[in-house]
């Protein structure tokens, strides 16, 4: 099979199945992982696919959303040098907000023992991440918890949130950009995202910079929302200089 037809299979694979992976493309058309990445590669930049880690989606899908699991793996690297940085931006025995994410998740696994600190979460993860740490007072929110991120959503979420009022949020988003703002595939994971920004004085978005220009289908704020940026060095300087300019700090850790 010639690659125009293999890539062709492929993009018909996906449409039907709304995702494909390299190993099992890999299986399927007897060739190797590396080709199939080089399929990818090209129907990626042809506009027909957009590449995720492990495999693809056809282009347009903006309600695909990894599990925990993969995007516990995905830049991994670079979620922990922000989440080093983030730890800069812990108030001194003040109140935080920490979101739902991976990288949230690794700076709540970094808050030293030393810290004293009330912490308000409505994340599974992280508040059994914190549940024995010494020095926090841990809030947990409730709500219905989505599977795909263990999170508690809707109507108890947003009540709760809108009751309180802490120094610092550490925000997650699946993408960001000046032009399209943060978005997340899922509408009541953004409804608990915005409350969770009007509750904080000062809001920090910890984001890899390969979610930069990624547009999700539900939106929870402008950039101008946030204070500070944190993520890696893969954000040019010059989408940095644009997203400074809209009055929010970067810090390419």
């Amino acid at each position: 099979m010639y690659a125009p037809e293999r890539q062709q299979e492929i993009l018909r694979l996906a449409r039907d199945g709304g995702r494909v992976d390299v190993l099992s493309l890999a299986e399927e058309f007897q060739v190797t992982a590396e080709t199939i990445r080089r399929d990818l590669k090209a129907l990626d930049r042809a506009g027909l696919l957009r590449r995720v880690h492990g495999g693809a989606i056809p282009a347009g899908r903006l309600d695909f959303e990894p599990d925990l699991a993969e995007r516990e793996t995905t830049a991994a690297d670079e979620k922990d040098r922000i989440a080093k940085a983030a730890l800069s931006e812990l108030p001194t025995e003040g109140t935080m907000i920490l979101d739902a994410g991976t990288t949230v998740a690794r700076v709540a696994a970094a808050i030293p023992l030393e810290a004293r600190l009330t912490v308000v979460t409505h994340s599974l993860p992280i508040a059994a991440r914190l549940a024995d740490h010494p020095g926090i007072q841990l809030h947990l929110i409730g709500g219905r918890v989505r599977h795909r991120t263990r999170a508690a959503v809707d109507a108890w979420a947003l009540r709760a949130y809108g009751e309180i009022r802490a120094d610092v949020l550490f925000v997650a988003a699946n993408g960001f950009s000046a032009e399209h703002g943060l978005t997340t595939p899922d509408l009541a994971e953004a409804a608990v995202k915005r409350a969770a920004v009007a509750a904080a004085r000062r809001v920090v978005l910890l984001a890899d910079s390969s979610k930069h220009g990624q547009e999700h289908f539900a939106r929870f704020g402008d950039l101008s929302d946030v204070d500070l940026l944190i993520t890696d060095s893969g954000l040019s300087p010059e989408d940095t200089a644009v997203i400074e300019r809209g009055g929010t700090e970067v810090v390419r850790a």
